[in-house]
């Protein structure tokens, strides 16, 4: 999954000739289907500056910020409707896929005094790459009490997972292997030191065949994030679940990684490596019990649809249609903005999660 994902030259978030997002691509994200998103963020984005005792420099990370979509819509309605913290705001943009930077800095030009672009992986989205020298490249970017928001918007989702599953009485490791035909399959294995660890932790018990995905790239990063921030937030947006859920629901028997690929679901996830986006469903507890270990309280955990109606999509939805003369482009805007707060839209499937660091 890091291979066929994150590979320098064939992964696949890393290949300049993929088209990845919008109607031509494989997936949708949140800011591609509307505007609505990022206005309402961005809105939030203030009321949390203000919370923060409304500092001179206000910094916001975005981990994995792709093409610069969101951004754009936040620095937009920042400088419109909260000028004191567009002032203050410096937007630091993490992507893994030197491509997706370059197409996120060409889209913020007129921001490039507030914009800047990171390669650094915030995420170590290889979970082994976590060591000392990786910390070293995060303090690169600044101290902890330089960054006040750390977002993500359908990051974690993507990164690379093991996978345990139930034989026996124990649990084994599926690992990849290849078969006489040289074809790419499942081979269980004894679990390596750190699965072990975790599986130790949280008592992870599997019925026989059952399959769960654990990913230890999630725990490095709300640690990483906890080292960034002194006093602030980590904001979460992503589809997961609660970890009794998945281990309980029983469409989750065989665990949930599966494949995207022209907007259509697969469950092959061991085909055509570097041409399917890959994803599992995150374990939303355990994001909270890391982030708990970091100095982390768990502020918010809500549906994405509620939790942008809570704080004033209606308002935001109200604005940006005021500015809209074209009627086709009002309608189709409305169109959109209706699956981000319609209880029967695509955001009734994502949750926002905030968790709150305070200065001790």
């Amino acid at each position: 999954m890091q291979a066929a994902l994150y590979d320098e030259r064939d992964g696949y978030y890393c290949r300049p000739d993929r088209i990845r997002q919008g109607r031509a691509g494989d997936y949708r994200t949140a800011p591609e289907i509307s505007p609505l998103f990022a206005a309402t963020l961005a809105n939030y984005f203030a009321n949390l500056f203000a919370d923060l005792g409304s500092p001179q420099r206000f910094t916001i990370l975005e981990c994995g910020g792709g093409s610069g979509q969101f951004a754009h819509g936040v620095l937009t309605t920042l400088r419109k409707n909260h000028p004191a913290v567009f002032e203050a705001l410096n937007y630091v943009i993490e992507d893994a896929s030197a491509s997706s930077r370059e197409a996120a800095a060409a889209k913020l030009s007129e921001f490039s005094d507030r914009v800047s672009m990171s390669s650094v992986d915030f995420s170590l989205r290889s979970p082994l790459a976590a060591n000392p020298a990786s910390q070293t490249k995060v303090h690169a970017m600044g101290r902890a009490s330089d960054t006040d928001i750390v977002f993500s918007n359908e990051l974690i989702d993507a990164f690379p997972v093991h996978r345990v599953t139930g034989r026996g009485g124990e649990l084994k490791e599926l690992c990849v292997g290849l078969n006489g035909s040289d074809e790419f399959v499942w081979v269980e294995n004894e679990p390596g030191a750190r699965v072990v660890e975790y599986c130790d932790r949280i008592q992870l018990r599997l019925a026989e065949g059952q399959i769960f995905e654990i990913n230890l790239g999630a725990e490095e990063f709300v640690r990483q994030a906890g080292l960034l921030l002194n006093s602030g937030y980590l904001i979460t947006v992503d589809y997961g679940a609660t970890r009794n859920d998945l281990l309980n629901d029983p469409h989750r028997f065989s665990g949930t990684l599966r494949t995207f690929h022209r907007h259509r679901l697969g469950d092959d996830a061991l085909s055509s490596p570097g041409e399917y986006d890959l994803t599992t469903t995150i374990d939303w507890t355990q994001m909270t019990e890391a982030g708990q270990r970091e100095g982390f309280e768990t502020f918010t955990l809500q549906r994405l649809d509620q939790f942008l109606l809570t704080h004033g999509a209606v308002e935001a939805m109200q604005a940006l249609a005021a500015s809209l003369s074209d009627q086709v482009e009002l309608f189709n805007f409305n169109a959109a903005a209706r699956e981000l707060i319609m209880p029967d839209g695509m955001a009734a499937s994502f949750q926002v999660l905030v968790q709150r660091k305070q200065s001790q």
